[in-house]
Order: structure tokens, then C-alpha cells, then sequence
């Protein structure tokens, strides 16, 4: 069993050294970090989502305990607040437990009530992970030009459930063309509304594109991207997974605030790269970045756009390269491609048989179970295609991108 994950925060850092060894030493329990202050809180209960955060009260600032009790629930339900204090009064008690506190540890903590909170939390882990909440898969690529926006277009519209769209290319997204529609609202709308979000407004503030398909379009103005915060992005992917069974996420080349919270959220992320050096290069460095992160190693996954038979390139060596599977090859067909995106028709649905549509739906059925394995068999065959040319196009030599590219 995956330990518990803790965030703890108080002003003395004795009692956050009691804490943590007392969490330590069940085995249980992980410490991911520990905090000074509120927004120190705040910030890495979102970047880490932890099971757990443990909150040291001070009494003469109740007000802002209970204050940053509601944030934490609002902006992460699954991580369960526990308010921690020495001689404690009962309205200490219920105050936080009103707030939204789900335990209370009376300092110093006994073995036996730290065991019986521990149990609490996990069995509201294990009730919230079979809950009906969708998957969020964010598209990635460390450098432009991948056609991250075809592929996650297409992904999205391959997913055989209630699906939506994120375009988070804040400054220039390009998704509502890509899939022939014109939005009426944007995400700078949400962001406008977040307070007051349900399924009624957020129905109406998507933009639908077919039975099972809406989209989430990015700001129609430039300027409406400075309105919108990773916090923002947080709290409203919440929203949406609770709405829809799948969460696709169009993202940028880069890794600021709002693509960082994303991938917090994110079940999957699928790393999308082209096999020449640049973009072979670009993946390294985003799989190094992931890994700084600390997400588990099967949430990353990398596919492989614009695959084509005449580039003479081992597969095997890219994977020992980047140390991940590829789990996918979206052919190379310039004009279908092209056609698709000027006609706003993703090509899952406008040519679902021709092999770029296939191989998108086969990944989209790979995501949605949850089901990462490597492309399917026969691969050597197609492999040998590739490696037992005679005359090869053009040979990628690994060794020429070094251990740290």
C-alpha cells in the first residue's frame, strides 16, 4: 500500500519536528514538506496535492486558521486537513472541525489517536479514488511545432465518453478552429465565475463540438491570459473532472505556473515528440523536469507524431534514451493532417479508418483504462522496415545529443 503523503505547517519548528517523527515512524506516512506560514501552505498543497496536510493552531489567530481551512478544501477536496494543537479548548475543536477539518490531534500526539487518524484518511482515500471523478490528460512537447494541437484535438475527440477540451495556449490557442467551432465564452470566463461554478454555468460557458465532445477555449484576447492564475487552473480542473468522465488538456512549450498546476492535477501526462534531434532533445529535458518533480513514473508516457518509415532511426535506443516506452506512433501525412485543421474536422471523425485515426484512438484507449503498455505486436517487423534498409534516408545518431540533453 502507497504510504499517506503529509504537508505539515506550524510557527515552531519543534513541533513540526515532533510531527514528523511521529508520522515517520509508522511506516504509514510520508513528510513531502513542511511550512512557515499560510500561503507557503497553500502553495505546496497545491503543487504536491497531499493526502493529508496537518495545521498547527494558534489560538489568538483563529480567524485565519479556519480562513485557510475553507481555501484548502476549495482548492484541493482530496487532501484531508487535520488540525493539530496543544491543550485545546473544545471551541478550538469544533471551530476547526466546522471549518472543514476532517481530524484533530491533541499535542503531544499519542501513537494509539495518531493510528485511529491514520486509518480515517486512508479509508477516505480508498473512498475517493473508486469515486466517479473523470481523468485529466495534459499533451505536452518541449518545443513548438510537435502538433501538439492536432494530436490533443484528436485525442479528445477519440475518447469514447463525455469529454472536454482545455485550451490552455492562453496567448494563442488554436483548438476552436481545429475543431470548427466558435466559442461564445473562454476560459478567462471561468476564471471570471469560479466563485459561483456548478454544472449549469459551466454547461453553458463550454463550447460543445459534437455529443460527447466540448471545449474549454483559450482567452479570445491576449491580454484576458493575465487574469488567470495557477490557482485559477487548479480549482477549475477540479471542477471539470467532477463533470466529465475525460479532461484533455492542450498545453504550451513551457513550464510556468499554470502548465506546472496542470500537470499536478493531471493523471497522465503523454509527451508528445518528433524523432529528430531537437525534438528528441526537448523530451529529455521535459522527462528530466517530470522526474524533478517527483510524479510516479507511470503518469508520464511519450508518442511519437509524424512517424514515418523512412526515418532510420533504432526505437529502442530512443527509449533507452529517454528512459520511458513509447507507447504510441501517429503516422506522418502532411496533407491529410492539413486538410483536417483547415477544415475543422478532427480526422478521427471525418476519416476514423485511415491509420493517423487508428492509432490515435488505440492511445485514447490506452488512456482511458489506463492501460500504458508499449505500441502492440508486431513491432518487429516494422521495426526491421525501419533498420534493414539498405539505402536509409537520413541515420539519427543518439550520440550526438550527449547524457544531458
Amino acid at each position: 500500500m502507497q504510504p499517506l503523503t503529509f504537508i505539515n505547517m506550524g510557527r515552531d519548528q519543534g513541533t513540526l519536528n515532533e510531527i514528523r517523527t511521529a508520522l515517520v515512524s509508522t511506516s504509514r506516512a510520508k513528510v513531502l514538506g513542511e511550512c512557515r506560514s499560510h500561503d507557503d501552505l497553500m502553495a505546496e498543497v497545491i503543487r504536491l496535492r497531499p493526502s493529508a496536510a496537518i495545521l498547527v493552531l494558534e489560538i489568538e489567530d483563529s480567524d485565519n486558521n479556519h480562513s485557510l481551512i475553507k481555501k484548502i478544501g476549495g482548492v484541493s477536496p482530496s487532501t484531508a486537513i487535520i488540525a493539530a494543537a496543544r491543550d485545546a479548548s473544545p471551541s478550538l475543536i469544533l471551530g476547526s472541525m466546522r471549518a472543514g477539518a476532517r481530524e484533530f490531534l491533541e499535542l503531544p500526539i499519542d501513537s494509539a489517536e495518531l493510528n485511529t487518524v491514520l486509518d480515517r484518511i486512508a479509508e477516505l482515500r480508498t473512498e475517493e479514488s473508486t469515486a466517479n471523478h473523470g481523468r485529466v490528460v495534459a499533451v505536452f512537447s518541449g518545443k513548438g511545432g510537435a502538433g501538439i494541437s492536432f494530436f490533443a484535438t484528436n485525442l479528445a475527440s477519440a475518447m469514447n465518453a463525455p469529454t472536454v477540451l482545455v485550451d490552455l495556449n492562453l496567448q494563442a490557442g488554436d483548438s476552436a478552429s481545429f475543431l470548427g467551432i466558435e466559442p461564445k465564452y473562454s476560459l478567462a470566463d471561468f476564471v471570471r465565475n469560479r466563485t459561483r461554478l456548478d454544472d449549469t454555468l459551466i454547461t453553458s460557458l463550454v463550447t460543445p463540438h459534437s455529443t460527447h465532445l466540448s471545449l474549454v477555449a483559450a482567452p479570445a484576447e491576449a491580454h484576458e491570459a493575465e487574469e488567470i492564475h495557477a490557482d485559477h487552473i487548479t480549482e477549475i480542473l477540479h471542477l471539470l473532472r467532477q463533470k466529465y468522465s475525460c479532461v484533455v488538456l492542450d498545453l504550451p512549450h513551457t513550464f510556468d505556473p499554470i502548465s506546472i498546476a496542470s500537470f499536478d492535477v493531471a493523471d497522465d501526462i503523454l509527451v508528445v515528440l518528433t524523432l529528430d534531434i531537437p525534438g528528441i532533445r526537448a523530451a529529455k529535458r521535459a522527462l528530466t523536469v517530470f522526474d524533478h518533480l517527483g510524479y510516479r513514473g507511470d503518469k508520464v508516457r511519450v508518442v511519437v507524431n509524424r512517424w514515418s518509415k523512412s526515418i532510420d532511426v533504432q526505437l529502442h535506443k530512443i527509449e533507452g534514451h529517454l528512459g520511458e516506452q513509447l507507447i504510441g506512433f501517429v503516422p506522418n501525412d502532411y496533407r491529410k493532417v492539413m486538410d483536417s485543421i483547415n477544415l475543422g474536422q478532427p480526422l478521427v471523425e471525418s476519416e476514423p479508418s485511415c491509420k493517423i485515426a487508428l492509432e490515435i484512438k488505440r492511445i485514447a484507449g490506452l488512456v482511458s483504462s489506463n492501460n500504458h503498455t508499449a505500441h502492440p505486436q508486431p513491432r518487429k517487423g516494422l521495426l526491421r522496415s525501419v533498420f534493414g534498409r539498405n539505402n536509409p534516408t537520413q541515420a539519427l545518431e543518439l550520440s550526438t545529443l550527449g547524457d544531458n540533453a
